[in-house]
């Protein structure tokens, strides 16, 4: 049985208190802007990191690892969801889908 490789990951969550999707920066915080999570690209590191995130039940909830790509801007999503994901809820427009559709 073949195993598919590792690619580059990132660690993303929900924020405890708003839900808002957030992604686990290499010095430790949690970031709503996903250009700013740390790119993983060991598989060891980054089931370490998830442990590490699974264990901050009091600032997030639901973390997992999800596929990414390395930017000039930093990482990116390759998956539409996680695309969707950084844009924020899609049943209002405020916040960051309202700024996303000015240009900011």
């Amino acid at each position: 049985m073949s195993r598919r490789p590792f690619t580059p990951k990132v660690v993303a969550a929900n924020a405890l208190l708003d839900g808002d999707a957030v992604w686990l920066t290499a010095d430790d915080r949690w970031t709503r802007d996903m250009a700013e999570a740390e790119l993983i690209e060991d598989e060891a590191v980054a089931e370490d990191r998830l442990i590490h995130a699974l264990s901050q039940g009091h600032e997030v909830v639901g973390a997992y690892l999800v596929d990414a790509k390395a930017t000039a801007e930093g990482p990116a999503p390759t998956h539409f969801r996680e695309a969707f994901r950084t844009r924020g809820p899609s049943n209002y427009r405020h916040g960051k889908q309202a700024d996303a559709s000015r240009g900011l």
